[in-house]
């Protein structure tokens, strides 16, 4: 089986500009923003990036996976017993879903392609 390494974090925040000077201050992290709502961090040893919400934020963390063929994927989740969350979206540079695994735990995989 091909492993498949964790490649991206998310995180959600209140305040984008707030959440992008303590973090570049505090660490040195550089921020690209796409829009009002995401900014994506570099320079941390992982990238990632922070989505803006007006919810609580509990359990705010977004593993993101990478696998070139997200159908291929998502079949694979499903059969051994992992749940949907987000079905297959398009963004700016690829498309990825969400699902939970059997504990419960959300993630992501994303591709490029």
């Amino acid at each position: 089986m091909k492993k498949i390494p964790i490649n991206y974090v998310e995180f959600k925040a209140k305040d984008l500009e707030a959440t992008k000077s303590f973090y570049n201050k505090a660490f040195g992290w550089v921020f690209t923003d796409y829009g009002t709502t995401y900014t994506a961090f570099s320079e941390s040893g992982i990238e990632g990036g922070f989505e803006t919400t007006e919810e609580e934020i509990t359990n705010s963390v977004l593993v993101v996976l990478y696998y070139d063929n997200l159908e291929e994927i998502k079949s694979q989740i499903i059969a051994l017993g992992g749940k949907i969350t987000v079905d297959i979206f398009s963004f700016p540079g690829g498309s990825r879903f969400q699902f939970t695994d059997p504990s419960g735990n959300e993630l992501a995989v994303w591709t490029d392609k």
